[in-house]
């Protein structure tokens, strides 16, 4: 489906205006289409997904009556899915000019793992999956950083069972989950990602209050330290502590200070 998605785009899309034919070119590890005229007015490949300018709609429209396009206008999206549910590098548009368009799909699967947890969702899940579900979950397997409309996705799928969220309000996380992580055969991987950002925000508390020694410090100087969590987040934190025999609390309201329980005089 990629490769014949890919030829069709550029037969639909390509710049008619000028001379020269479309070229398919394959190698080893994988396939490029390339194709007269580059990219549509107001179409870069960062909004390539969410953005349509079709060229040639009436060609559009006959290949669609003809049954050859799936979903007018969005072949990029089919093949940006297949690519996430084969585990393979997502379409690259690298090389592309104002004057030829270069598509490029990459034959090799990435993480064959990654594949099976795709497998295990089920095919209902997928189908009711948006492209930028798909691509979310690209994201988080390779740990990079999600972008503002790929963050909306979330909700989404954790109600799926594709992802799970870590903490609450702004500093809510999010990793992919449990069953991911056991068909990569890295439930200790999994244990640490959910466990990690506790202890660690736990101990940065700690070690600062041991820096202020018999000063202490108020709450609100101790959200300084974690300024991504919230304040209960942050009292949740500081009350682990204290049961822990770490942290001891004196004072009420608002002139309450917490000190390292070395440092207390209890």
């Amino acid at each position: 489906m990629p490769v014949r998605e890919a030829i069709l785009n550029a037969v639909a899309h390509r710049d008619y205006r000028l001379g020269g034919s479309v070229f398919v070119r394959q190698f080893a590890k994988r396939l490029e289409v390339v194709s007269p005229g580059g990219l549509p007015p107001g179409i870069t490949p960062e909004n390539i997904i969410d953005q349509q300018y079709p060229r040639n709609r009436r060609l559009a429209e006959a290949l669609a009556r003809c049954g050859l396009i799936e979903r007018s206008g969005q072949g990029l999206n089919l093949m940006m899915e297949s690519a996430v549910r084969q585990g393979k590098p997502l379409p690259s548009f690298a090389g592309t000019a104002a004057h030829e368009v270069r598509l490029t799909l990459e034959g090799g699967v990435r993480n064959p793992a990654f594949v099976r947890f795709m497998e295990r969702l089920g095919e209902d899940t997928l189908r009711s999956f948006s492209t930028l579900d798909y691509l979310a979950l690209e994201r988080l397997e390779q740990g990079r950083p999600l972008a503002p409309e790929l963050q909306k996705r979330l909700t989404n799928l954790v109600a799926a069972g594709a992802v799970e969220s870590i903490g609450r309000g702004r500093g809510t996380r999010y990793i992919l989950s449990e069953a991911l992580y056991a068909s990569l055969g890295a439930k200790g991987t999994y244990t640490r990602q959910r466990g990690l950002d506790r202890e660690t925000n736990k101990a940065l508390l700690l070690t600062h209050l041991i820096k202020q020694g018999e000063q202490g410090a108020p709450i609100a100087e101790l959200q300084q330290v974690l300024p991504a969590l919230s304040a209960s987040s942050v009292r949740s934190l500081l009350l682990e502590l204290r049961a822990e025999n770490k942290l001891a609390l004196r004072g009420e309201r608002r002139w309450s200070r917490w000190y390292a329980i070395t440092h207390s005089k209890l």
